[in-house]
């Protein structure tokens, strides 16, 4: 029976709090390292490597693939497909925040707290993509979450319609494409499936099997490289 796999790989440690998120941070980079050993001792390899086009996601890409390469192992060259790019979580906090706080002061305290703790941005996020997911309050030049999820629903029908039957496909991504993909395959509900963003490590992979159109998960949110290097720095989630 043929059977291929999809590795839904979140990207490394980004700059949160900085001027530029979209910037792997050193750690970031350090988390992709070892990615890429880990794949070299475990033998997984890649026929085809797609990424989302933010750096964050295409650094984590190549950092992971130097590791393959270095290894002497099959190294695809990196194609890019925008479906599998993040929500632009800039545009929908600008978007929704005020209709959670019609006072100003209100939203630039929010605002301030979340900057200063990521734990009050997971509550201020979580209470903004709730609004986004109702569809109540869409906005005319934001990407809805309807459209979002038929984005990610149209990346993921492209790689299935060339894949080869047993191919194993490697996507750089984000947590909004895993998180979608979650609740498209298996059909939990996409608030609940956005609780779980907040679990998903950085560099960690989810593996997708795949047989025609048929696709089931496999695995969710694997990141034993990290843990068995016994260092707790290691796992972040930003």
């Amino acid at each position: 029976m043929d059977v291929g796999s999809i590795y839904l790989i979140r990207h490394g440690q980004a700059s949160f709090g900085a001027l530029d998120y979209d910037v792997l941070s050193p750690l970031g980079k350090r988390q992709a390292e070892i990615l890429g050993t880990h794949l070299v001792r475990s033998g997984i390899g890649f026929d085809r490597c797609i990424s989302g086009s933010l750096r964050r996601q295409q650094h984590t890409a190549s950092a992971t693939l130097e590791q393959l390469h270095l290894a002497g192992m099959k190294t695809p060259p990196i194609e890019t497909d925008p479906a599998f790019n993040e929500i632009d979580i800039d545009a929908v906090l600008q978007a929704h925040l005020p209709d959670l706080f019609p006072a100003r002061q209100d939203m630039q305290l929010a605002l301030q707290q979340a900057a200063a703790q990521p734990s009050s941005f997971q509550r201020l996020f979580s209470q903004v993509i709730e609004q986004w997911i109702s569809s109540r309050h869409e906005k005319a030049t934001l990407e809805s979450w309807n459209g979002f999820r038929e984005r990610v629903q149209g990346g993921l029908d492209r790689l299935l319609a060339d894949a080869d039957p047993q191919a194993r496909i490697a996507v750089f991504t984000s947590g909004g494409p895993i998180i979608t993909l979650l609740h498209l395959i298996v059909g939990v509900s996409a608030n609940r499936a956005f609780e779980l963003a907040w679990q998903i490590a950085n560099t960690s992979f989810s593996q997708l099997r795949f047989q025609d159109n048929a696709v089931t998960l496999a695995s969710f949110n694997s990141h034993a490289h990290l843990e068995m290097m016994q260092t707790p720095e290691l796992i972040t989630y930003l």
